[in-house]
């Protein structure tokens, strides 16, 4: 019997190892929840163009639109857990696993690599407040009307996080299809402030019809150096639109390692960094395993909290 037992230990080793060995056997398919040419698509495919060469097979992106994400998470978890799918994860899907939208948990899935850290960002028309502080002041009695991307998910939540943080006016919430189309109506007047990335609204800070005047963030951004954070303005409100890259919680070990290295490499490269810097990043936005499983339990948690105190979860 124990010689049984352990020639099925060394099997179950040699197994693991030839497991390792063999992957990437076949095409991997990286699983997205946005459009062609949306943030979460472009980051998908930026971190690709390496990833393929580290990995050593074809990578192809896989759009599953609709539900928040959910249809994207409900269509990975019947995926082999076996490395040759990899689910672009982001805030908007904690979101939905909060409202309980998707049979998929934390728990069904292991974290590899974060590929953007993107702080939310509150605009406004330039010229309208002359600093942060006259912007914080300006909502202690009346409401302001903020523009955000659809509803209850990160746009709103920061919207409603940093009012209700600050002791602010609760904010009249106008929502718009995409970032684009929110910019633009910031400028013509449809709305007082506007809830964006800063690759959302790139033109028009350029052109200087926009401000960002609020960062939500503990730490200033490179890109935006002269913009206060709000925890400066002693409100704790941090919210990122954060995308990562996840796997099955039952990838081989050697398999989701073998996984991080290679992406780590890809967003470590010049042409993703090149990225990076276009969009108002740094190489801070990439990071590993460890470091992004951390954040995706805390921002489980926020969402959680979040959601639950603005009355979305009963």
């Amino acid at each position: 019997m124990k010689k049984l037992f352990v020639l099925a230990a060394a099997a179950a080793v040699i197994g693991s190892e030839i497991v390792a060995e063999e992957f990437p056997a076949r095409t991997i398919e990286v699983v997205t929840h946005a459009g062609n040419g949306g943030g979460t698509d472009v980051t998908t495919r930026m971190m690709m163009i390496r990833a393929r060469r580290e990995l050593g097979t074809d990578m192809v992106v896989v759009n599953k639109r609709g539900g928040g994400g959910a249809s994207a998470m409900d269509y990975y978890i019947t995926q082999p857990a076996d490395g040759h799918s990899i689910l672009t994860f982001t805030i908007g899907h904690s979101a939905t696993v909060a409202l309980g939208k998707t049979d998929m948990t934390l728990d069904d899935i292991r974290p590899i690599a974060r590929g953007t850290d993107d702080p939310q960002i509150l605009m406004t028309r330039c010229g309208v407040y002359d600093s942060a502080q006259a912007f914080v002041d300006a909502q202690k009695s009346e409401p302001l009307t903020y523009g955000t991307t659809h509803l209850g998910g990160i746009d709103d939540v920061s919207a409603f996080m940093f009012a209700r943080r600050g002791e602010l006016a609760t904010p009249k919430i106008v929502p718009f299809e995409g970032g684009g189309e929110l910019a633009t109506q910031l400028v013509a007047g449809a709305v007082d402030v506007a809830v964006l990335n800063l690759a959302e609204a790139g033109s028009q800070i350029e052109a200087g019809d926009i401000c960002p005047i609020v960062v939500l963030a503990p730490e200033r951004m490179s890109g935006l150096p002269d913009v206060s954070t709000a925890q400066e303005l002693g409100i704790d409100a941090n919210f990122s639109t954060v995308r990562g890259f996840v796997v099955h919680k039952d990838t081989p070990d050697e398999v989701a390692a073998k996984i991080e290295e290679a992406l780590l490499n890809a967003m470590n490269h010049t042409v993703y960094q090149g990225f990076l810097t276009s969009v108002g990043l740094d190489e801070t936005s990439v990071a590993g395993a460890e470091v992004w499983g951390n954040q995706l339990t805390s921002m489980q948690a926020d969402m959680d909290a979040a959601l639950r105190e603005l009355g979305f979860i009963e």
